[in-house]
């Protein structure tokens, strides 16, 4: 079947479905299709929202996607929400996938909630970052599955964590699709493992809708590259080992958190597993692979260097108001845990940088680009959590400690936009293009599992 002829029906979608809609339509859809579609409460969240699952067709075989793993990823549950439809009413792609489906539209129903400010305006880097919401570590779906590695010993799976291993443990996937979002680059891929055929798949999809592949640093310095911007995907064991190594402290007093979806299905139901992280945002130089004036080693510290001063701002201010803001607060332990882990993590990333001769090689623009740039992007994100947790406490106080630091936080933030508008030459992508990306790579790599290609 050919599924690039899929992507012509996918709406141009204006902004993001909220979770309300999402389960509406998901009951809607069993509803019309009643002999194709089933629904059920697969769990409840932590704050005691239902979590929804379909099961879609009778294939011989199981697949498992779901969307939101971080709550501020809201393109796999678009796209999720249009497989679902295009599953239960094409009898042609549900049968000749070979699949039986398993769909949560967003797993983090909690957190997706909590990101819905900026859902309507997705087009804005500003109104992004002003209600942006990402949790710490350990309390993220995606990085709270059970493992014990050496010191590292987690068990404390997350309700909504607990969802997904019993539907691994249930339903023994063949195929996983944990769908994730990147905020600002290009498009790069997680996997299993692969093809040549599937690997020209993944370069090519990108490129039909006019989006650049991610170029430039890869998210952590660890990764083992299979092709251009497809990467093995990386157990929580590699972080362990990567800090042992850099680190004089125990890596699990760092990592604080758990395994992986992956690791746990390839664990229980030996699972292939995809990641496809789509933008919302690009510039061209995230693709660019010409010779910068820099070597990597020095892109590399200038970041290095940002990251140190931008801690330090974090922590000189959070020390001011730790007291004076609400510790059960969702927006707390993410700025808590930057402040107290940041350190050790930096550490790490410096004795990377002074010991890896690699890095001594020019730069690519694309490489600087990501160091100076897309790392701005990011750091602004911070920002924009710790104002949203002086404005939870400012609501039932009125302490002048808590305005002045929103004051210099409000600065700094609206300082980093200026800086990133003066910068970058940056486009929102259309949502259509994000789906039709994370889609057509989802469906491919299905049938590659398969064996069909």
């Amino acid at each position: 079947m050919n599924f690039e002829e899929l992507v012509e029906s996918i709406p141009n979608y204006k902004r993001f479905f909220k979770v309300e809609e999402l389960n509406q339509r998901a009951v809607e859809l069993a509803e019309r299709y009643p002999k194709i579609v089933e629904i059920d409460v697969a769990g409840k969240s932590r704050k005691g929202r239902d979590i929804l699952v379909m099961k879609i067709g009778s294939g011989e075989k199981t697949a498992l996607a779901f969307g939101c793993p971080h709550p501020n990823e809201p393109i796999g549950a678009m796209m999720l929400d249009w497989l679902s439809e295009e599953l239960a009413r094409n009898d042609e792609l549900r049968e000749s996938l070979g699949y039986t489906w398993y769909i949560v539209k967003s797993i983090d129903v909690d957190g997706t909630v909590l990101n819905e400010g900026w859902f309507d305006n997705p087009q804005s880097i500003a109104c992004y970052a002003e209600n942006f919401y990402r949790p710490a570590s350990h309390q993220q779906v995606e990085w709270t599955f059970p493992v014990h590695y050496k010191t590292l010993h987690f068990d404390a799976p997350l309700p909504e964590t607990q969802v997904l291993m019993k539907l691994i443990e249930e339903e023994k996937p063949q195929f996983m699709y944990s769908l994730h979002n990147a905020g600002f680059g290009g498009v790069y891929y997680y996997i299993t493992d692969g093809g040549k055929k599937l690997f020209e798949k993944f370069e090519r999809i990108p490129h039909m809708f006019s989006v650049p592949l991610a170029l430039g640093e890869p998210e952590v310095p660890y990764l083992e590259e299979l092709s251009k911007a497809v990467y093995k995907l990386s157990p929580i064991t590699d972080e362990y080992d990567y800090l042992e190594k850099h680190l004089k402290a125990d890596p699990a007093s760092v990592i604080q958190a758990g395994a992986c979806s992956d690791e746990y299905a390839a664990r229980v139901a030996n699972t292939f597993s995809l990641v496809c992280e789509v933008p919302y945002y690009y510039d061209s130089r995230i693709e660019d692979l010409s010779p910068a004036d820099i070597t990597r080693k020095e892109a590399r510290n200038m970041n290095l260097r940002d990251s140190e001063e931008h801690l330090r701002f974090l922590t000189e201010n959070f020390d001011k108001v730790c007291d004076l803001v609400d510790e059960s607060s969702p927006f707390y332990e993410p700025i808590s845990q930057q402040v107290r882990l940041g350190p050790k993590h930096l550490e790490a990333e410096r004795n990377w940088i002074e010991t890896d001769t690699t890095l001594l090689r020019p730069a690519t623009v694309a490489e600087v680009f990501d160091n100076t740039l897309v790392s701005k992007f990011y750091r602004t994100l911070s920002l924009g959590i710790f104002k949203r947790l002086i404005k939870d406490a400012l609501r039932s106080s009125t302490n002048q400690k808590l305005v002045d630091t929103l004051d210099r936080l409000e600065e700094r933030f609206q300082a980093n936009l200026k800086f990133l508008n003066d910068n970058l030459n940056y486009k929102a992508i259309p949502i259509k293009d994000l789906v039709s990306i994370q889609l057509l790579a989802g469906l491919h790599t299905s049938q590659y599992v398969l064996g069909r290609m």
